[in-house]
């Protein structure tokens, strides 16, 4: 038996359940403590008292594997230990010992405790030395005293309660014999790893393709965040403020693969219009974008009309990729907002769950309204429906599994409840409580940093006199028990928004209506810093977005200017993002230098390294600005990764998974941005050409995305352009912007009888049609393979096509041709005087015909003989014939 279950997941699993009362947001390993000897035991083992004689005692035997041996230098094993008999399910072993040696005979000794009931343990240890080093396994022996036990669920243990013993037991000591293990300076090579992809993929991803997981996110995002590969300086855990995608990749193209119509929208011409005959945009085309995207499939409701002929809600899982549809449902009234990812208790208590059955599995989750609900994301089917407690404060689901209440006991008391979600209905009770303490607060704070611990809440001053706010309040909080830390009062202060403030890294920042932030400790209070002023006159008007954003050690602020980064240590803007405008009369907004520049209202998404947002303004006027659209902008950095004009909503755009982005606009659809199939065609002369003669070969490189199906695939530095043409009707030629739709490179080569390679060369793809073609002079005689490839980029995936020529032998060489010397030309007969015909009349004398002038003789001048090919020989010949034909035809023409 293989045991290679993680041990970091099982300490935590165990410190989610039984620890989370101390600290809910920090849930680090922890060692297990051995129980005491009254009341009911937690299960764990003691050593055996002084002067106590077990009325039971068991023979034991220890095992000890490792692998791989031998292995190279600073490479890792892994340990594995177990006992035979094992334990009572409700027991475990609390003190396994392990000795390991290295070549200079130091010894290092580790002690952890074992999985419950199956007395197994293990653990991996990084080699640093070459030689010999030794392993032994130390079993000291166990003794549980009489009593009763606390019994924890599980796939094969009893359900909860106590176990009672009514006698004490004691399993004797053992020890393995030490085992070599042989480290060398050549590394040990283990299964490759799979590179991301970088192609066109699609889901399910395969079990090989492990490596895959770090960017097989879905969304909505709870956390907590983990693995090496975690961004620096990011939050680790979920706040409704920091709009953070992890394990995501997001589009880098303006590429879009699909489309579909939800609303009526766009212009509505003819009588809807407003002063001046503008016409008048309508503004309720907006058809929504999923609110869950679960394994490359898209969960939204949608009104449309139904089977039965009404018009109503429906619950719709279609694939991201496409748009197919997978499945609808017409009696779902409370849709899930969450993704609940239940790992399970798994068979051994405190192990693992499995990835299969009813013990480690995935929900969409609903809670709302007294109720938890669960559904299947495969076929939407309800599995799970139980009433939870009516509590003061609506559910805060803080992180995966877990959701947080505030109980209101009457009085001015308060109790924070801190419960799960997990389990499955017969098996657990709802709602699961985890923790149950007393809170100071009637309600969680507004804001909250689960990594620090605190939160904070702030409000507004608004003077009697002027009636609008003047000034600003802010106050931190313990989150753990809701006690008040400190509070700041600032009388000539206005903050702009409470929206835009937010709690990350230790600090609350919180936007002022002069065009800077100020930030706090959380835990103390003291001022951090005052942030850089952001730019004149909309910057520092603080004109902008009700929205911010936090990640990569950064915070994002929307302004009618750009958009700002600000860093979370010092406060200074690191970089601002302007959108210029196609035209100065277009939009009122300018930056400090007086460029024309698009607005931002609303919020982004941060994933990918990369913000999405879109230009808006609050109220926006009809008729919408032109040129408004969908930015994607490096968040580290600021600069632009693309911008696609025409999409336009008064929102954030939707989610993204997968590398794919929703975007919903006004103009009744909901588009989908990212990576989509190409089709490589190639083809030759379908005869054989001879060696030495040129050829041409053609093809074509075409998108077959859903709703581009066929059409040219082109550059990364036309995809704008050819989207606004596709989708938006923006010209082909260039008038607005003045640019030329270029193609993309394709790679000819050949393969020759022999297996030969002959890299024929890359060509261009015209990019108004897609097609492509190439002059190639084979040099050799035989059939050759001809592959077209076109490899892939941010917005296709890869192609190729293939076809077949033949190269026969070279044309036969050039013979001169002397031309015949010519002949004297034939003087005409005299024509024979006509008989006189026999009439009874005489006939008048007919006048003598003309005797025809005979030509002169040409002279008998020798020509010199040319050296002509072939072609100009016939040519020639074509020649001679045209003339003698054209004589004929005089002369026959004369004798009618």
């Amino acid at each position: 038996m293989q045991i290679s279950i993680n041990k970091t997941k099982m300490t935590a699993i165990i410190v989610t359940v039984l620890l989370i009362t101390s600290t809910f947001m920090l849930m680090t390993n922890v060692p297990i403590q051995a129980q005491g000897t009254g009341g009911v035991e937690e299960g764990g083992s003691i050593p055996l008292p002084a002067g106590v004689t077990p009325s039971f005692q068991v023979d034991t035997k220890a095992y000890l594997s490792f692998r791989p041996n031998p292995v190279g230098v600073n490479q890792e094993i892994l340990v594995n230990l177990w006992l035979e008999p094992p334990t009572h399910v409700v027991r475990y072993h609390s003190d396994y010992q392990v000795i390991i040696t290295n070549p200079s005979g130091q010894e290092t000794e580790i002690h952890l405790p074992t999985y419950r009931g199956d007395s197994t343990a293990w653990f991996p240890w990084i080699v640093d030395q070459v030689g010999t080093w030794t392993i032994q396994f130390i079993f000291p022996g166990s003794y549980f005293p009489a009593g009763d036990y606390q019994a924890y669920s599980g796939g094969a243990t009893v359900e909860g309660g106590t176990i009672h013993f009514e006698d004490d037991c004691y399993y004797k000591p053992t020890s393995t014999e030490k085992q070599d293990l042989v480290v060398q300076e050549d590394i040990v090579y283990s299964w490759p790893e799979s590179p991301l992809p970088t192609d066109y993929w699609t889901r399910p991803i395969q079990f090989v393709n492990r490596e895959w997981a770090s960017i097989a996110g879905n969304f909505p995002w709870y956390g907590p965040g983990v693995g090496s590969d975690w961004p620096a300086d990011t939050n680790r855990f979920y706040s409704d403020r920091y709009d953070f995608i992890p394990y995501v990749e997001g589009p880098e193209t303006s590429h879009i693969v699909w489309r579909r119509q939800g609303e009526i929208g766009g212009i509505v011409g003819g009588e809807a219009r407003i002063g001046s005959n503008v016409p008048m945009f309508q503004m309720s085309g907006d058809p929504g974008t999923p609110n869950i995207i679960y394994a490359g499939r898209c969960y939204q409701t949608v009104t449309k009309v139904r089977a039965d002929g009404t018009t109503g809600s429906v619950w719709q899982c279609y694939d991201l990729r496409t748009g197919e549809i997978y499945w609808e449902k017409t009696d779902v009234t409370t849709v899930p907002s969450y993704i609940e990812y239940d790992e399970g208790s798994g068979e051994v208590p405190g192990g693992a769950g499995r990835a299969f059955g009813d013990i480690g599995y995935v929900s969409l989750l609903y809670i709302g309204g007294g109720r938890l609900m669960k559904y299947n994301p495969f076929t939407g089917a309800l599995t799970m429906d139980v009433e939870i407690p009516a509590l003061t404060s609506s559910a805060l689901y803080y992180r995966n599994c877990y959701a947080l209440s505030v109980q209101n006991l009457g009085g001015g008391q308060y109790r924070l409840i801190n419960w799960t979600t997990a389990g499955v209905p017969g098996r657990n009770r709802y709602p699961l409580i985890i923790s149950n303490t007393s809170y100071a607060r009637s309600s969680l704070p507004t804001l909250y940093d689960f990594e620090s611990g605190y939160g904070a809440t702030y409000g507004s001053i608004t003077p009697p006199q002027m009636g609008a706010s003047y000034g600003t309040t802010v106050q931190g909080y313990n989150l753990l028990t809701g006690e008040q830390l400190w509070n700041v009062e600032l009388p000539n202060e206005g903050m702009y928004s409470g929206s835009v403030s937010v709690a990350d890294h230790g600090k609350v920042a919180i936007l002022f209506k002069s065009g800077y932030f100020k930030a706090w400790n959380l835990a103390t209070g003291t001022l951090a810093w005052t942030s850089d002023l952001m730019e004149y006159p909309w910057g520092e008007a603080s004109f902008g977005g009700y929205a911010i954003q936090s990640a990569y050690g950064m915070f994002y602020r929307e302004s009618y200017d750009g958009i700002y980064a600000f860093d979370w240590d010092t406060g200074d803007i690191v970089w601002k993002y302007e959108d210029p405008a196609s035209s100065v009369y277009e939009t009122p907004y300018r930056d400090m230098d007086g460029t024309t520049v698009y607005s931002f209202d609303q919020g982004a998404w941060i994933a990918d390294g990369k913000l999405y947002t879109m230009n808006n303004e609050h109220t926006p006027t009809p008729p919408i600005t032109r040129g408004w659209g969908v930015n994607c902008v490096d968040a580290i950095t600021g600069e632009p990764v693309w911008k696609l004009e025409g999409p336009w909503t008064w929102g954030l755009p939707g989610p993204l998974a997968d590398g794919y982005l929703t975007i919903t606009s006004n103009d009744g659809y909901m588009y989908v941005f990212g990576k989509g199939e190409s089709e490589t065609t190639v083809m030759g002369p379908l005869t054989a050409v001879p060696k030495g003669t040129a050829m041409t070969i053609t093809g074509s490189v075409l998108d077959m995305s859903p709703d581009l199906s066929g059409t040219p695939c082109v550059s990364a530095d036309s995809m704008s352009t050819q989207m606004q043409y596709q989708f938006f009707g923006y010209p082909i030629d260039g008038i607005w912007h003045n640019e030329t739709i270029t193609g993309v490179p394709v790679v000819l080569s050949a393969i020759a009888e022999d297996g030969s390679y002959v890299d024929i060369g890359t060509v261009t793809t015209d990019g108004y049609s897609g097609t492509f073609g190439k002059s190639w002079t084979p040099t050799a005689e035989g059939t050759y393979k001809i592959i077209a490839s076109f490899e892939a980029d941010d917005s296709y995936g890869s192609s190729s096509a293939t076809t077949w020529i033949t190269v026969g032998p070279a044309a036969s060489a050039s013979i001169p041709v002397e031309p015949e010397t010519p002949e004297t030309p034939v003087t005409p007969e005299t024509p024979e005087t006509p008989e006189t015909p026999v009439t009874p009349e005489t006939p008048e004398t007919p006048e003598t015909p003309v005797t025809p002038v005979t030509p002169e003789t040409p002279e008998a001048e020798t020509p010199e003989t040319p050296l002509i090919t072939t072609e100009v020989a016939i040519i020639a010949a074509v020649a001679v014939i045209a003339v003698v034909g054209v004589v004929a035809f005089w002369v026959i023409r004369k004798r009618k």
